[in-house]
């Protein structure tokens, strides 16, 4: 990842791209095959040292913390075979790269989230998604993946495995995954309209969007009752692009330039916020255009937070956001970012946030550097007893005691751990406090 955070590869220091994770390691590598992930693996294993493979840094919890061994995953970032619409690629590619190249063979990943810089490992690993109820999790269209594993043998897992359910979305803590094959679709076209309403005309409306629109996100800006509708929809031709001024108005001087200003404006002046969220929820205006599938999903970010979000299922919504205005206007501090609310409907990977059921997400945020974990707990505490799943590479106070009634698969996962990685070479804190040691 390229980033004024984020120091050298070859540095034993490593920050987050949201700077609240950080870690010296003992020593760095970065691995150019196969074959040398192996014999690192081998060799930490017969000196009893840790592994932490890491990707771009886009995770807010310590998941890819490491404080003996770092294994930075850049130069496996190949791409591997396209057989029809099963993709593979090395797992240390970008996505704005598989992007690239799926593009080139006039083919498209179904659904993504807004940020394209994670690692492919990275995002199939801690189950980063996008929003519409036909789809669910990038790990719902991995069709195999090749691990690593914590003997140091290379194991390649798909459909016919009793593993595949574990091995799709493992945390990184099954092996280090060097290869990923994906379910790819023909190329598309998506026509996005977003445009500002109230929040009760969106919830008004909901079921409503949901059930016509293929990809429906909203964003309610605290302190108001205003909000951003947006949907997004296959079209057979990209006749309305936007302009490269409407473009760059949008989507780089408004959201990023103008709000990286804001937001450190409401820092400094936190009295400011409110009346300021409210001037810029009433200025939004709407948009409809036209432009490749993964043009339309990621945006660029620019704009450094921290984030946590929750997973609840779909009928739970409507009690959550009751309770999001009440929360945030107790906290002792002012929240600068929307909330963002996605959707998802089922899977079948075992520790999916979308694991059986019909999902909403909600995504709450504060700018880097400004506080945030009273804003947190209090939503995982609205969120935790309606069954919510947090999102595993995003800011959440769970431990695996509470976390085991909510994965019917956890149990079955764990035993999948201890098959792969039985001396916990892979290991790390936050492992051991979501998963036991």
């Amino acid at each position: 990842m390229t980033s004024d955070i984020a120091p050298p590869v070859g540095s034993v220091r490593w920050r987050n791209w949201g700077g609240n994770q950080q870690s010296v390691a003992v020593d760095v590598a970065a691995p150019g095959s196969v074959d040398e992930v192996v014999a690192v693996v081998k060799e930490a294993v017969a000196t009893g040292r840790r592994i932490k493979a890491v990707g771009s840094g886009h995770s807010f919890t310590d998941i890819a913390v490491a404080d003996d061994l770092r294994l930075h995953l850049h130069r496996l970032s190949a791409p591997m075979s396209v057989d029809g619409h099963l993709v593979t690629v090395q797992a240390g590619m970008p996505l704005s790269a598989l992007n690239m190249l799926l593009a080139g063979h006039g083919l498209a990943v179904p659904n993504l989230g807004d940020i394209d810089a994670q690692t492919v490992a990275g995002a199939v690993s801690t189950g980063t998604h996008g929003t519409g109820l036909g789809h669910a999790t990038l790990a719902s269209v991995v069709e195999s993946v090749t691990l690593v594993t914590g003997s140091g043998t290379v194991e390649r897992i798909d459909a016919s495995s009793p593993l595949f359910g574990a091995a799709r979305l493992g945390l990184g803590a099954l092996g280090v995954m060097v290869e990923v094959t994906l379910r790819c679709v023909p190329a598309f076209t998506l026509l996005a309209d977003e445009r500002p309403m109230s929040l009760p005309d969106v919830l008004a409306g909901l079921d409503e969007h949901l059930a016509t629109n293929e990809h429906v996100e909203f964003y309610w800006y605290p302190y108001t009752d205003r909000a951003q509708l947006k949907r997004n929809n296959p079209v057979a031709a990209d006749d309305r692009p936007l302009s490269k001024f409407r473009e760059w108005l949008d989507d780089e001087f408004l959201s990023n330039t103008v709000f990286g200003a804001v937001c450190r404006l409401g820092r400094a002046v936190p009295a400011a916020v409110a009346p300021v969220s409210a001037v810029a929820a009433r200025a939004l205006t709407a948009r409809s255009y036209t432009a490749r599938s993964d043009r339309v999903f990621c945006t660029p970010r620019r704009v450094r937070f921290t984030e946590m979000e929750y997973e609840i299922p779909r009928a739970a919504l409507p009690e959550v956001l009751d309770a999001l205005p009440r929360i945030i206007s107790r906290l002792p501090f002012k929240v600068q970012f929307p909330v963002e609310v996605r959707f998802t409907g089922p899977d079948d990977v075992w520790l999916s946030h979308g694991y059986g059921r019909e999902s909403a997400y909600v995504a709450v945020h504060q700018f880097t550097g400004s506080a945030y974990e009273p804003y947190f707990r209090a939503v995982e505490a609205v969120c935790a007893p309606l069954g919510g799943r947090p999102h595993w590479g995003k800011l959440h106070y769970r431990d695996a005691e509470s976390l085991r009634p909510a994965y019917p698969h956890f149990a079955d996962f764990l035993a999948a751990r201890d098959q792969l990685d039985p001396h916990r070479v892979f290991t790390n804190p936050y492992l051991d406090r979501v998963l036991g040691p």
